[in-house]
């Protein structure tokens, strides 16, 4: 099915369960349905399993949004005590669409308590409450958390009787658009077929040790904590550099807040050095970059903000300016918010928080995989075979659950019947009476101003962006530094970014005297050819006789 049926099934107002291999765009689909419903004025609840994946969402966990926390069961009188929580309360009874992302890792025993919580408050016996629920994930990825005597019966959600009774339509997503049609395509395939080839196992075994070709070290993927501290600790010690520390600020519930600071994959407290591994954690898109784009810190943007200036593999400069998560409900209220450099470490990280994100190379240990998908998750985060590199494998590494293959099989048969019997018409008239039963709004009017508003909230203009429009109605360095309200050195930063990216644009005015120029230029290529650009590095060879934004403007103009 590809993402346009899916969308069109989850507007009609069904119980859905939106699933497929990794990389065809489930989050996308769910992000455009959120779009569409508050657009319309319905009140959606966007939850996921775990804390990692309610960030990639701007959502929170289920445990917390239900209010059950990490009960296995719940009984009546602990029902009435949730009645008396009035934020608990106010959500639970108006919400009309429930998302979950990330369901392979939710436990049937926590489904069916969401289900026992909804049918109380919203006093309806119809499963969850007679609202609309939308399952999302992949049972191939990493399971549930459970007893070690557990079976996979007893933990996947798809065994829940209260799935069972949800019907819920599955929407099967084939399309790849994270791996194009090449080798690791197919080795990912196979091993979702449950049985992997010769060719294939051999293709994997080539690229035991094989060197990547990238101008920045891959991230190393461990399936233990252990080997990632150990890694990153270990590397940072060996740049002899002034350190800098970036500490996150917080606000809002302390539970919440509590919750958050474990899920949100940037430290709360983080240590940088100059030529410091680092990931982006956070989708910027007006910065070009992804949660997992990889890079190194080369400077840092100016004396006073500190901010890391950060070269991505693709040569682009990024200013990794401090970043917003948070917690908020249906109304957009912010619960809890946590804001730090969007940054972590990464010469290693584990696999289990590799989840959900793109790398773009990878080495990747898996001669300790002790879990089921875990093998499977971790090469599926690649676009490319020839940017993995494999320090071990065991046998379990190329195994997925039996139960979820089965399931798998018969997920995708209904996801054909589900596609034969998608009847366009029938679909968006069934959108419209959905939209009025959930007390939402179909006046295009109306529809057209919401829609402005949230995109007044939710999409500002990037901070490169706006130093542009300045350069474009000539103001000078001084004039930009005031109307935007940063330091010169942090302009001339943009500016370096900026002429590159926008070579029509007139940047003349900017350009030092020609006897500037060529004092920064031969102190730039006296730099090691392989070591990243330092503007201390230079300033020190100028013998301070060159400001560091002069250094900045000059390097504009060169690099």
């Amino acid at each position: 099915m590809i993402q346009e049926q899916a969308l069109s099934l989850l507007k009609s107002g069904k119980n859905i369960f939106l699933t497929g291999s990794a990389g065809t765009g489930k989050t996308y689909v769910l992000n455009q349905y959120i779009a569409y419903l508050k657009e319309r004025k319905v009140p959606v609840a966007v939850t996921a399993s775990t804390g990692i994946a309610a960030t990639h969402i701007n959502g929170m966990t289920i445990h917390s949004w239900a209010g059950i926390g990490i009960k296995d069961s719940i009984s009546q009188a602990q029902l009435r005590t949730l009645k008396t929580k009035k934020y608990l309360e106010k959500k639970l009874e108006k919400v009309e669409v429930l998302i979950i992302d990330e369901i392979s890792m939710l436990h049937q025993r926590q489904l069916t308590l969401v289900d026992q919580v909804l049918k109380y408050f919203k006093m309806n016996q119809l499963p969850f409450g007679g609202i609309q629920v939308i399952f999302c994930g992949d049972f191939f990825q990493l399971p549930p958390v459970g007893g070690n005597q557990e079976s996979s019966k007893e933990k996947f959600c798809f065994m829940a009787p209260v799935w069972v009774n949800a019907e819920p339509t599955i929407c099967y997503l084939t399309k790849q658009y994270r791996q194009t049609n090449d080798e690791l395509n197919s080795i990912l395939n196979e091993i979702r077929s449950g049985k992997i080839s010769e060719m294939r196992f051999q293709q994997l075994k080539n690229v035991i040790g094989q060197s990547i070709k990238s101008k920045i070290k891959p991230t190393k993927l461990f399936t233990h904590n252990y080997d990632v501290d150990k890694i990153n600790e270990a590397e940072l010690k060996k740049i002899k550099k002034k350190s800098r520390f970036f500490t996150a600020s917080t606000k809002g519930n302390e539970k919440l807040l509590e919750g958050l600071k474990k899920s949100v994959l940037a430290m709360e407290s983080m240590e940088l050095k100059v030529g410091a591994k680092v990931m982006f954690v956070r989708n910027i898109p007006e910065k070009g970059v992804v949660n997992g784009s990889l890079g190194e810190v080369v400077d840092f943007d100016d004396e006073e903000e500190k901010h890391p200036l950060v070269r991505l593999i693709d040569e682009r400069l990024v200013i990794a300016s401090p970043e917003d998560w948070k917690i908020q409900d249906e109304t957009g209220k912010v619960l809890a918010e946590f804001k730090q450099v969007p940054l972590r470490l990464a010469w290693a990280i584990t696999i289990h928080k590799s989840q959900g994100m793109t790398l773009d190379a990878a080495e990747i240990d898996l001669s300790n995989t002790f879990e089921k998908g875990q093998g499977y998750v971790a090469l599926s985060r690649l676009k490319k075979l020839e940017n993995l590199k494999l320090l071990g494998l065991n046998e379990m590494a190329l195994q997925v659950d039996g139960l979820a293959f089965k399931a798998d099989r018969r997920f995708q048969e209904l996801s054909n019947l589900a596609e034969q019997n998608n009847n366009t018409s029938t679909v968006e008239d069934a959108a419209k009476k959905f939209i009025k039963k959930c007390g939402g709004t179909t006046d295009e009017k109306e529809i057209l101003k919401q829609k402005g508003k949230i995109k007044t909230k939710t999409k500002k203009e990037s901070t490169y962006d706006q130093t542009l429009s300045l350069i474009k109605l000539g103001r000078n360095l001084a004039e930009i530094s005031e109307e935007r309200g940063m330091v010169e050195g942090t302009i001339a930063s943009h500016i370096i970014k900026l002429k590159k990216d926008f070579p029509k644009v007139n940047f003349s005015q900017y350009k030092p005297k020609t006897s500037l120029m060529n004092k920064v230029d031969i102190a730039y290529k006296s730099l090691p050819k392989n070591e990243p650009i330092s503007t201390k590095t230079i300033f020190e060879k100028l013998e301070g006789q060159v400001t560091y934004i002069d250094i900045k403007l000059a390097l504009a103009f060169i690099i």
